[in-house]
């Protein structure tokens, strides 16, 4: 428990870190874990006995960055359209092509790459405060959850809240993990109040769209952190890697916050427009 806590701090000291310094290292660091991410899903997929084509994933990866400054998020569409357009062929050809391959194939396309493009949309913002807001939001929503999640779910027990899926969540510590989502929402909300001025608060939502966000972000972060269980379970995983002791690999520790950062580039569209 001890490495968890120590490792889970050095994590939010990195955050801060990164969040603060200029939009594109942390544009760049998102790509780096996406990376992580999507070859942990892929070696996971691997590992289950499927095929997956994987390479689309990679180019439309490395091709986001330039194609992101150029063009903007829009690019997003066309990358993982031309992607998923090339999986299908070389699945297609194949000498027993499967449906299953094709499916897989895109899981981490969708599940991990479009999240990763939406954070580094988000990392561009023109105004560094806007900027810091908002991924904080996508980050500490989720986070917050998952730790009222663990102690409300260790503490109270009770009713198994998936069982098929992951053994261990309750409905207790699901309930506990909304909640704390809410607080992280809500103390996100007055930490803008407080250090933002009258044109940066306009750019931001109000308070009513905090509390929002902190409940269907509650509800999307652990429907990311169910779906990872699934994916590891049906792969015959404990943890996707080893990467950070105590936590497991990267998409261990980003799955609701992949999920998330969907959930904030689609209100961010919307509130912006």
């Amino acid at each position: 428990m001890t490495q968890r806590i120590v490792t889970g701090l050095l994590l939010v000291l990195l955050f801060v870190i990164l969040v603060w310094l200029p939009g594109w290292v942390f544009a760049l660091a998102a790509l780096i874990a996406s990376g992580f991410a999507v070859w942990e899903e892929y070696h996971a997929l691997v590992t289950a006995g499927h095929r997956p084509v994987s390479w689309p994933t990679w180019i439309a990866l490395i091709a986001s960055v330039p194609m992101t400054i150029a063009f903007g998020p829009k690019v997003m569409v066309p990358l993982i359209g031309a992607a998923l357009l090339l999986m299908a062929i070389e699945i297609i050809f194949r000498e027993e092509p499967k449906l299953i391959d094709m499916s897989l194939s895109a899981l981490p396309l969708l599940t991990v790459l479009l999240p990763g493009l939406c954070l580094v949309s988000m990392s561009l913002v023109d105004q560094k405060a806007v900027k810091v807001i908002w991924l904080t939001l996508t980050f500490g929503v989720p986070l917050v959850g998952d730790v009222f999640a663990l102690l409300v779910g260790t503490k109270v027990g009770g009713r198994k809240l998936c069982p098929g899926v992951s053994p261990n969540k309750t409905v207790a510590g699901a309930i506990g993990g909304l909640v704390g989502s809410l607080i992280a929402s809500a103390l996100i909300c007055a930490a803008a109040a407080i250090t933002c001025d009258a044109p940066t608060l306009a750019k931001l939502p109000v308070l009513w769209q905090y509390l929002l966000l902190g409940l269907f972000g509650g509800v999307v972060g652990q429907v990311g952190d169910l779906f990872a269980s699934m994916v590891k379970r049906h792969s015959g995983i404990k943890d996707f890697s080893d990467l950070f002791p105590g936590h497991g690999g990267m998409l261990d520790r980003l799955d609701s916050v992949f999920f998330m950062a969907v959930l904030m580039y689609c209100f961010l569209l919307f509130f912006r427009a």
